[in-house]
């Protein structure tokens, strides 16, 4: 806890959080809710993200061309996102307008509508945008690779849903997901800028005066085993598109923060060593880099680079050989020393933006319930030792742990 930053939980459950920042005249305000398209059945696949889409087409106060407009009359932003684990309801606008933000990020939460006549509509919308990531082929691979890593679990299925899915939702369906979802113990409210706290709280508490309901959120459904496979599909496409990749550490690991480092040294920027290697040395791709993803029980790591069709297969073991180096010779202290220090720098860099320190206390709420300092996040990252990299190189880049997944052009595919 810091003076910057302060907690109050209400009496019905809802969380509301802060981070003062009195040398911006801005404001990035967010509702979190703990629900996300791992929190959905079979028959919800995409349910988060269409209620997302909803909200915004009408609440009990206001209609969609006036929720369209709310923000941007006071040069204001407006926007959400579904993510597997959470969604999150957004606003950025001058401070004097914090008032507005709340008001209308809180409305959308609290009390859509979902006209019938929208819903129908905006099936359409969705389904056109699951046409736009079938035309993205740099999307549409990792789609596979959560597939092959989470199987039938809700994690490896998109968070958009299919067509089938969405076109079969109903008025009833989506109330009855809001009830039990969008409860007040699963809402959190973020502010980050120059914010006074007991002011906000003091706003928050009138939309949330109402005793709380009760949480009916069921629990998430046990991760399946892991078995590694390799997938290869034909698209009309240019260019193939290749990820390998594997199951890795959880948001509550310590050793993420290890492998958030090796992340930075094996494929973080230009001066990594797959950039350097496959990039630079042998001209394969244009772009490559290494993902580590964490979620509340597991968390994924690999490798995606789009390259010409010819050079897959060289470019793979191109991948693995790097992993090999890792495993055989350690990195030395400059390559670590370096790569903590790009780890910080993009941390703080990041925190210039008052929409990215909302973005990272709702986090923190989310997973830990609890505030983490700059000081104390550039803290465990200089202190990650090199016997810890070796450790957790050992752990994660064996390469029989990974999966393999190819998009090839069609004539190249086999």
């Amino acid at each position: 806890m810091t003076d910057s930053f302060q907690k109050t939980v209400l009496p019905n459950g809802v969380r509301v959080i802060s981070e003062h920042i009195p040398s911006v005249r801005s404001v990035s305000v967010g509702a979190w809710i703990s629900a996300g398209s791992r929190d959905e059945t079979d028959a919800e696949s995409g349910m988060c993200h269409f209620i997302e889409h909803m909200v915004f087409k009408g609440t009990e106060k206001r209609r969609m061309h006036h929720i369209a407009q709310r923000m941007e009359n006071v040069g204001g932003y407006l926007n959400a996102f579904t993510s597997k684990e959470y969604t999150c309801f957004y606003a950025r606008c001058l401070d004097e307008h914090l008032p507005r933000a709340l008001d209308t990020i809180i409305d959308l939460v609290h009390t859509p509508t979902f006209p019938e006549k929208e819903i129908e509509k905006e099936k359409d919308v969705v389904v056109e945008e699951m046409k736009m990531y079938e035309d993205t082929p740099d999307d549409r691979v990792f789609d596979h690779l959560d597939l092959s890593l989470y199987s039938d679990n809700p994690l490896g299925r998109p968070i958009i849903g299919t067509e089938q899915s969405v076109r079969a939702f109903t008025r009833d369906g989506l109330m009855d997901f809001l009830s039990r979802h969008y409860s007040e113990s699963n809402i959190i409210i973020a502010i980050a800028g120059n914010v006074n706290h007991k002011k906000a709280v003091k706003l928050v508490e009138k939309y949330f005066s109402k005793p709380a309901t009760a949480p009916t959120k069921g629990e998430r459904i046990t991760l399946p085993g892991y078995t590694p496979t390799h997938f290869t599909e034909k698209r009309a496409v240019q260019q193939a598109h290749v990820i390998v990749g594997t199951r890795a550490f959880d948001v509550h690991d310590p050793r993420r923060v290890a492998l958030s480092v090796l992340n930075t040294i094996l494929g973080g920027g230009m001066s990594s060593r797959l950039n350097q290697n496959i990039r630079e040395r042998f001209g394969y791709c244009y772009n490559i880099y290494s993902f580590n993803n964490v979620h509340s029980d597991v968390g994924d790591f690999g490798v995606y680079m789009g390259t010409d069709a010819s050079k897959v297969d060289h470019s793979v073991k191109l991948i693995f050989r790097e992993f090999d180096k890792l495993l055989k010779k350690s990195v030395s202290k400059i390559e670590l020393d370096r790569a903590k220090s790009q780890a910080k720098g993009s941390i703080m860099l990041g925190l210039e933006s008052m929409g990215s320190r909302m973005m990272r206390i709702g986090r923190q709420e989310l997973y830990y319930q609890r505030y983490f300092s700059l000081d104390s996040i550039l803290t465990m990252i200089e202190d990650v030792k090199m016997d810890e990299i070796v450790e957790v190189a050992e752990e994660i880049l064996d390469p029989s742990r990974y999966s393999v997944i190819k998009i090839l052009p069609e004539a190249e595919a086999n």
